[in-house]
C-alpha cells in the first residue's frame, strides 16, 4: 500500500461538521455502511495498546486500517479515539496528549476517507471508570474529559460525532450535553446491551431508544459491541417498535474466545452479511461492526445492503400503549423486612455476633437463639471486618435466619467484589431471604490476614446504596429488569468523630438521597458525640441506631481508644477502668453501657450493641436496662 503515503494528512476544517438535518437527509437516501473494529485489528497486527496512542506512534498502521475499510465499502469512518479521553489515557501517562492524539486521529481518518467521499465521525467512548456514586469518577471530571476530547475532534473537522459503547445512560447524557454545548453537530448515540434474552424481552432497548432519540441533535440511536448479529437484530427490532429515528447497529462477530493470549471471533463475513440485510430491513440506517470485525465483514455488509433503500417507518402505537400499560401496573414485590416495618414505630435492638474462623458457627446460632428469646429484634453479621478471613456473611445470615427465625442485618463490603459480583451476590442474598443490608466500603485488604490480596473497590458504600435502591425499583445498575423488585432495607454508617465533619455530613446526605433508610454509628461513649449523630440523622430524616460497646478491661479500653479509628473513650472512663481489677472492670463496663443506653434511648431510634468477642450473655446483661 505505498499509495497511502501520498494521502493528505493536513489539518482539517472545523466548518465541515454536518448539522443534524444534513445527516438526516443522508440517512433518508441510503444505508450508511460504517467501518469495523480498530483496536482488535491493530492488536492482530502487533500494535501495542493503548490503541489510541497508535495515532502518534504507529500512524501508518492506523491509516492502513482506515483505507482498507474504505476499499471494503465503508462510507462512515470512526476516528481511532474510542478511549482518547484524559481519564482513560491517564493510565498510560498520556493524559497530557489528549488534544494531539485526537487531532491526529481525525487527520488520519480524513486522509483515508477523502478519495471515496466517506464521512468521518469523531468517536467518543465512556471515560473508562464508573461515575460516582457507583465509582470514583466525579461527573464534573467526566464532563471535563469529554469536553477536552470533543473540542479537539470538532476543531479538527469531523463530520459528526458518534457516542458509542456507553453502558451508563447518565454518562451518555453528560457526553451528549458536552457535544451540544460545543457545536450544532449531528450525533449518533449508541448503548451496549448485554447478551441476555431477558433484557431484550423486557423492552430495555426500546425504552433507551425512545429517550435518547428525543435528545437535541441526536440523529440516530442504536447499539454496538457485546452482542452478535442475531441479538443485535432483536435489539434493533425492539427499538424500531417505539422509535421512528434512524437506527445504528454495530454488532460483534459473535462471542469472543480466548486462544492463547489472543481473542478470536468465529462469525464469518457471510453470516454477518445475512444479518446486515435483516438489520437494514428492520430499520437500521447505519450498519457496521465492532470488536472482532475486520474489512472482510464490512465488505460483506456493503454488498448485502447495496440495493436496499432506507426503511421509512413510524413507531407502532400499539407497542407504546402496551409498554405504557405495563409501566402503570406495579410489579409484584417481595415482602418487606420486619426491620422496615418496625422503623419509627418501636425502639430497636440489634446485636452483632462475631464469626469464627473455619466452619463451626454453632456459637453464633446459640447466641442468636438466646437473644431472640430475650426479645432482640435483629442480629448483625459483619462482612470480613478488618479484612480477616471469615465465612461468607450472607451464608451465615441465611443459616441464622433459617434455623433461629431471628432477622439478620448483613454488613456488605465493597472491598472483595467487582461491580458484577456485587450485584450477583446481592441478588443471591435476596433469594436466600436476606432483606437487610448495611452498605460499607470495607477495610483495605492489606491490613488483614492476606496483605497481598487485592482490594477491588469498584464501588464504595454510596454506590452500593444506589445499586440496592435500583434493585428495589426492579432494575439493575444498567437498567436491565430483574424480574421483580427486591425488598432490601438499606442501612449505612455515619462517623460522628470524622476529621472532616462537614464532609461526613454531606456524604450521609448523598447516601440518603440514593436510598438509605437507617443509620448506624461506631461505638459512642459521650453524649456530645451522640448529639452530632442525632443532629445529622434528624437533618436528613432517617432513624439512628447508635453503636454501644461494653468495655471489659483497661487493656480493652486503651486499645479501642488509641488504635481503632472512629472511637473515642472519655478520659474519665479510661482512668477509672485503669484502677479496677479485671472482674470489677467488666462490671464497670456493663454499668457504663447500661447507663448510656438509658440516656440515649429518648434521642435515638435503636441501639446497635457490639459485645466483646460476640458474647451474647454480655449483650443480654446490657439490654436488661431496657426491661
Amino acid at each position: 500500500m505505498r499509495w497511502l503515503t501520498q494521502l493528505d494528512i493536513s489539518p482539517g476544517d472545523p466548518s465541515m461538521a454536518l448539522t443534524p438535518s444534513e445527516l438526516s437527509g443522508i440517512l433518508a437516501e441510503r444505508i450508511l455502511v460504517a467501518d469495523g473494529a480498530m483496536g482488535t485489528v491493530l492488536q492482530a497486527r502487533d500494535v501495542p495498546p493503548p490503541y489510541d496512542r497508535a495515532n502518534l506512534a504507529n500512524p501508518d498502521a492506523v491509516l492502513a486500517v482506515h483505507a482498507e475499510y474504505v476499499c471494503a465499502g465503508a462510507r462512515l469512518l470512526e476516528t481511532n479515539t474510542f478511549g482518547a479521553n484524559a481519564i482513560k489515557l491517564a493510565a498510560f501517562a498520556l493524559d497530557d496528549r489528549v488534544e494531539e492524539i485526537n487531532r491526529r486521529a481525525v487527520r488520519l481518518a480524513r486522509a483515508a476517507a477523502a478519495g471515496a467521499g466517506a464521512l468521518v465521525a469523531g468517536a467518543i467512548g465512556p471515560c473508562g471508570k464508573a461515575l460516582a456514586p457507583v465509582g470514583a469518577v466525579r461527573p464534573d471530571l467526566a464532563e471535563q474529559a469529554f469536553r477536552e476530547q470533543a473540542a479537539a475532534l470538532l476543531e479538527e473537522g469531523v463530520d459528526l460525532i458518534v457516542l458509542e459503547t456507553f453502558n451508563d445512560l447518565d454518562e451518555l447524557r453528560i457526553a451528549h450535553r458536552v457535544v451540544r454545548d460545543l457545536a450544532d453537530v449531528a450525533i449518533v448515540a449508541t448503548k451496549v446491551f448485554i447478551e441476555d434474552g431477558e433484557t431484550l424481552s423486557g423492552g430495555l432497548p426500546g425504552r433507551v431508544a425512545a429517550e435518547v432519540a428525543a435528545w437535541d441533535g441526536v440523529v440516530a440511536v442504536g447499539a454496538n459491541c457485546a452482542i452478535g448479529p442475531q441479538r443485535m437484530l432483536a435489539v434493533v427490532r425492539g427499538m424500531a417498535e417505539v422509535c421512528a429515528a434512524p437506527l445504528s447497529a454495530m454488532p460483534t462477530p459473535g462471542l469472543p474466545q480466548r486462544i492463547g493470549n489472543a481473542i478470536r471471533y468465529a462469525v464469518t463475513p457471510e453470516y454477518f452479511a445475512r444479518y446486515a440485510r435483516q438489520l437494514a430491513e428492520a430499520g437500521a440506517g447505519i450498519i457496521g461492526g465492532c470488536c472482532g470485525t475486520g474489512p472482510a465483514h464490512i465488505e460483506a455488509i456493503a454488498g448485502a445492503v447495496a440495493e436496499i433503500r432506507p426503511v421509512s417507518r413510524e413507531a407502532r402505537e400499539r407497542v407504546v400503549v402496551r409498554e405504557r400499560e405495563a409501566a402503570e401496573r406495579p410489579a409484584p414485590s417481595a415482602a418487606p423486612s420486619a426491620l422496615r416495618q418496625k422503623l419509627g414505630r418501636e425502639y430497636l435492638t440489634t446485636v452483632e455476633l462475631d464469626l469464627p474462623r473455619g466452619l463451626d458457627i454453632s456459637r453464633v446460632l446459640e447466641g442468636a437463639r438466646a437473644l431472640k428469646e430475650r426479645g432482640v429484634d435483629m442480629i448483625d453479621i459483619s462482612d470480613g471486618a478488618r479484612a480477616r478471613l471469615r465465612m461468607n456473611a450472607t451464608s451465615v445470615a441465611h443459616l441464622v435466619h433459617e434455623q433461629t427465625g431471628v432477622e439478620v442485618m448483613v454488613h456488605f463490603a465493597c472491598r472483595d467484589r467487582n461491580l458484577l459480583a456485587v450485584q450477583a451476590d446481592l441478588l443471591g442474598a435476596h433469594a436466600l431471604g436476606v432483606r437487610n443490608i448495611l452498605a460499607v466500603t470495607g477495610d483495605p485488604a492489606n491490613i488483614g490476614d492476606y496483605p497481598s490480596a487485592t482490594s477491588v473497590y469498584d464501588v464504595d458504600s454510596v454506590g452500593l446504596v444506589r445499586i440496592l435502591r435500583r434493585f428495589n425499583e426492579g432494575i439493575d445498575l444498567a437498567g436491565n429488569g430483574i424480574g421483580q423488585p427486591t425488598s432490601f432495607t438499606i442501612a449505612v454508617a455515619f462517623d460522628p468523630l470524622a476529621d472532616d465533619a462537614e464532609g461526613e455530613r454531606r456524604r450521609l446526605q448523598r447516601k440518603v438521597e440514593e436510598g438509605a433508610e437507617v443509620v448506624y454509628t461506631q461505638p459512642v461513649f459521650e453524649r456530645r458525640v451522640l448529639d452530632v449523630a442525632v443532629a445529622a440523622c434528624a437533618e436528613v430524616g432517617v432513624p439512628l441506631l447508635f453503636g454501644l460497646l461494653p468495655l471489659r478491661s483497661a487493656r480493652h479500653c486503651e486499645f479501642m481508644h488509641n488504635e481503632v479509628p472512629g472511637i473515642r473513650i472519655p478520659e474519665g472512663i479510661r482512668a477509672r477502668m485503669g484502677e479496677l481489677s479485671e472482674e470489677d472492670g467488666r462490671r464497670y463496663g456493663l454499668d457504663v453501657a447500661r447507663q448510656f443506653l438509658l440516656d440515649a434511648r429518648s434521642h435515638t431510634q435503636g441501639v446497635y450493641l457490639m459485645p466483646p468477642f460476640g458474647n451474647h450473655k454480655v449483650a443480654e446483661a446490657v439490654l436488661r436496662a431496657l426491661a
